[in-house]
């Protein structure tokens, strides 16, 4: 294991493996995407190696073509976090558009308020057009949420047609895994075609986002704010976000409840088993 994890995960593993110091002479790795795979750390664990089991969906942090040349087959953990992840962006959407979290700062400041009929007023996310960047699993369960709530859903893939989306989007929701083509796919030139009044979701990749664009974009007051779970820098935030009102920010919560992620670590247990036990290559393949 490249990190803790849970303790049921932990006792899964413990019940069928030997877990040993450090990845040196491993034939699997238990990998968290807060840890670089890469062909360094796959020539520490040595030629014995057969799996990578990476605890989420995205494999940004794995080199998948060294694993390759290795020889090494890398597996994630899909479909189990879809339906979290898509709450997540529901529930910042909405705590954005209704100035929740700038509410919550409000009255734990002891600023004095009272009750009016212009006060604090927000948007309703009902009639709003939601752009999503991403026609994935995740994608596609915001998509039904965000219709659910009387939203008009618009699926865009990596390649679809961002251009258009970003120009009549009122919410634009990233929902695409990180590569070398969707880095910074949200740059200065792509914000500078939202609507001012159009507001930015990321529960994807930090780096889908460039932030020091992103910053000065909110002080032009070029877009109506901004929602972010992940950063370009994780754990590291850019310093100026955090002066906005119209920003709300999150420690990377997407998959953070406890069944989705002891459900991510048993999928990621059970194609440790397949490939080392049962010798068989596991349906959650990547690589």
């Amino acid at each position: 294991m490249t990190g803790p994890v849970p303790a049921r995960i932990e006792s899964e593993l413990r019940d069928v493996f030997e877990l040993l110091p450090g990845p040196a002479g491993a034939a699997g790795l238990l990998s968290l995407l807060t840890s670089t795979v890469d062909a360094r750390l796959l020539d520490t664990a040595g030629p014995q190696l057969r799996i990578v089991a990476n605890y989420g969906v995205g494999v940004d942090n794995v080199d998948l073509a060294a694993a390759r040349e290795r020889g090494v087959l890398v597996a994630n953990t899909p479909d189990v976090l879809t339906e979290t992840t898509a709450e997540l962006a529901i529930a910042l959407t909405l705590a954005l558009l209704r100035r929740v979290a700038e509410g919550d700062r409000l009255i734990r400041a002891h600023m004095p308020w009272q009750f009016g009929l212009e006060f604090m007023l927000g948007e309703s996310l009902r009639g709003k057009r939601f752009g999503i960047v991403g026609s994935g699993r995740i994608g596609a369960a915001t998509a039904r949420l965000a219709e659910a709530l009387g939203a008009t859903p618009v699926l865009v893939g990596r390649s679809g047609d961002l251009q258009e989306l970003l120009t009549t989007a009122d919410v634009v929701s990233l929902h695409c895994p990180l590569t070398p083509e969707t880095r910074h796919l949200i740059d200065a030139a792509a914000l500078a075609q939202m609507k001012r009044t159009a507001v930015l979701v990321n529960t994807a990749r930090g780096p889908i986002v460039d932030e020091r664009a992103l910053v000065a974009a909110l002080r032009a007051g070029a877009i109506g704010g901004a929602a972010l779970d992940v950063y370009e820098h994780e754990p590291d935030v850019t310093e100026e976000l955090l002066a906005f009102e119209n920003v709300v920010l999150t420690p990377h919560l997407g998959s953070a409840t406890r069944d989705t992620r002891e459900e991510m670590g048993l999928l990621a247990v059970h194609a440790l088993r397949e490939v080392l036990l049962e010798g068989r290559s596991p349906a959650n393949t990547v690589a």
